[in-house]
C-alpha cells in the first residue's frame, strides 16, 4: 500500500470520527479535528467542522422526518405521496453528504501527490 493510500485512509478514519462525535451534543469537535494549535473564528458555523456538524445533523433530522413519516403512514395518519417525497428527500441529502465526502478525500489525495 503506497503512502498516499495510507494517508488518504487516515484521512478517512479522522472524518469519520467527526462524524461520529457531530451527532453526540456538546462535543467540540475542532479539538478533535486539530490537533495542533489554529486561531479559529469567534463567529459559531463559520469553520469547516461547525459546517460539517451542521450537515450531519441536518441528514440525520431528515432521516427521523422521514422515519416519522413512515409511520404516520402506516397509521393511516399521512399518504403513499408524503412518504415518498420524505425519502426521497432523504435520499438526496445522504447521496450529497457522500459525495462531499467523496471530494474531500479527491481533494486531499491530490494534495498529497503534489510535489514539495
Amino acid at each position: 500500500m503506497t503512502t498516499t493510500a495510507l494517508n488518504a485512509t487516515n484521512a478517512y478514519g479522522n472524518v469519520a470520527n467527526l462524524l461520529a462525535k457531530a451527532v453526540k451534543p456538546q462535543t467540540d469537535l475542532t479539538a478533535a479535528a486539530m490537533p495542533f494549535d489554529v486561531t479559529s473564528p469567534s463567529a459559531p458555523g463559520t469553520d469547516f467542522a461547525s459546517m460539517l456538524a451542521e450537515s450531519v445533523r441536518g441528514v440525520i433530522g431528515q432521516g427521523n422526518a422521514s422515519e416519522q413519516v413512515a409511520l404516520d403512514t402506516v397509521s393511516g395518519k399521512a399518504s403513499t405521496i408524503d412518504m415518498v417525497t420524505a425519502i426521497s428527500q432523504t435520499e438526496v441529502a445522504i447521496e450529497t453528504m457522500v459525495t462531499v465526502r467523496d471530494r474531500v478525500i479527491s481533494a486531499y489525495e491530490q494534495i498529497m501527490q503534489m510535489p514539495i
